[in-house]
């Protein structure tokens, strides 16, 4: 493993300790906080908020674009827009971050765990499609989970690590049976499923703009849709529901207070304006990794059919868990990080009892996946 060490040091251009993923401001970043700070409007009032929703939605296609403070919040407005409410179910992956079921459970509905598939490490939409024949039925233009009795209100998947899941197919699948699909689309500002970017094909779509994100504010998030209805209404709700008014405060019903400073915007304006210059760097990074690996025993994890994928995290396959934990002990050790895709949702504590199908490929990946670093090569 001395070798793969070797490889990632000389790419990287350092023998020092080599981050996951580390962010790049090379750009107006300076400038924009600066102006921002000189303004005086360093909150959720701001010219650079307005400026960051009108390019975002213009960047992924989408009609409106609402700021939020983080991306479990974008999802968890998204949720709420899509009128998933106490008691409902959910039908996500098992294999994601576990911001997908927190945002899930902060409206009081349950996730449904439903099978990946290999190349995408997504949800699938065979599974899904054989789950929902098997287990639900429509009533009253409901989607009835017939083990629970329950109503299956959305579906949550997630584009991992920036590679695009069928999600084309997942929109047939769902508008069949009645249910709203949320993409999780957090990790894949730039990731494209048969040339449409993703976050788009779902009613409402999440991004995430935290840290290690391929742009980023230090936190940071956005919903986007194309229905102008959902827009207004998901502003108002991460506003605090507040009504608009020169100086009185009144509020018309429960809110929350998930606006997106006007400094992190700034922030975001002047990262967007780089990504295209990211997402370069992103693929001749995976191309040095993909020609390394060849020979290799193990499997870089390249963009799926259809898809162009921002290569956000860079990944790897190893031929089992022993291998794999070896690595990972090897490459920390020696001054690389690289970290193991998360452990299947269904597995903590909090969401053991959720129902679930038998999360093979899922369990494949989780005991084989791993990030090695990804950072962009400016």
């Amino acid at each position: 493993m001395q070798n793969i060490v070797d490889f990632i040091q000389k790419t990287f251009h350092t023998t020092e300790f080599i981050a996951l993923h580390e962010p790049t401001f090379n750009g107006n970043e300076k400038k924009y906080l600066n102006d921002c700070v000189d303004s005086t409007y360093v909150s959720s009032v701001g010219k650079y908020v307005d400026m960051f929703e009108k390019e975002f939605a213009k960047k992924v296609g989408s009609k409106y674009a609402v700021a939020t403070v983080n991306g479990t919040a974008a999802l968890h407005i998204s949720l709420l827009l899509a009128d998933v409410q106490s008691g409902d179910e959910v039908i996500t992956q098992a294999l994601t971050f576990v911001a997908t079921c927190n945002a899930i459970s902060y409206v009081g509905a349950k996730p449904i765990f439903v099978d990946v598939d290999l190349e995408t490490m997504g949800l699938s939409p065979d599974f899904l499609k054989d789950f929902l024949q098997t287990n639900c039925e429509i009533t009253n233009n409901k989607c009835i989970n017939k083990t629970t009795g329950k109503t299956i209100k959305a579906c949550v998947p997630m584009h991992t690590f920036g590679h695009p899941c069928k999600i084309e197919e997942m929109k047939n699948i769902c508008d069949e049976w009645n249910i709203t699909l949320v993409e999780d689309a957090a990790e894949s500002l730039g990731s494209y499923y048969k040339k449409r970017h993703t976050g788009t094909f779902g009613t409402l779509g999440a991004f995430s703009f935290n840290g290690n994100k391929i742009i980023t504010s230090g936190g940071g998030g956005v919903i986007v849709t194309d229905d102008e209805i959902l827009a207004k209404r998901a502003k108002h709700l991460t506003t605090t529901a507040k009504m608009a008014h020169p100086y009185e405060y009144v509020h018309d019903e429960i809110g929350y207070n998930y606006r997106m400073p006007n400094l992190n915007a700034a922030l975001l304006v002047a990262q967007l304006e780089q990504l295209d210059g990211f997402l370069v760097s992103k693929r001749e990074l995976a191309h040095e990794y993909e020609t390394f690996f060849k020979d290799a025993p193990m499997i870089f994890i390249k963009e799926p059919i259809d898809s162009e994928s921002n290569y956000w995290l860079q990944a790897i396959m190893l031929e089992s868990k022993t291998q794999r934990d070896d690595f990972l002990e090897f490459t920390n050790s020696h001054g690389v990080m690289t970290r193991p895709i998360w452990r299947l949702m269904n597995e903590l504590e909090m969401f053991k009892n959720c129902q679930s199908t038998t999360l093979k490929n899922s369990k494949y990946l989780e005991d084989r996946v791993v990030n090695v670093p990804s950072g962009v090569r400016l």
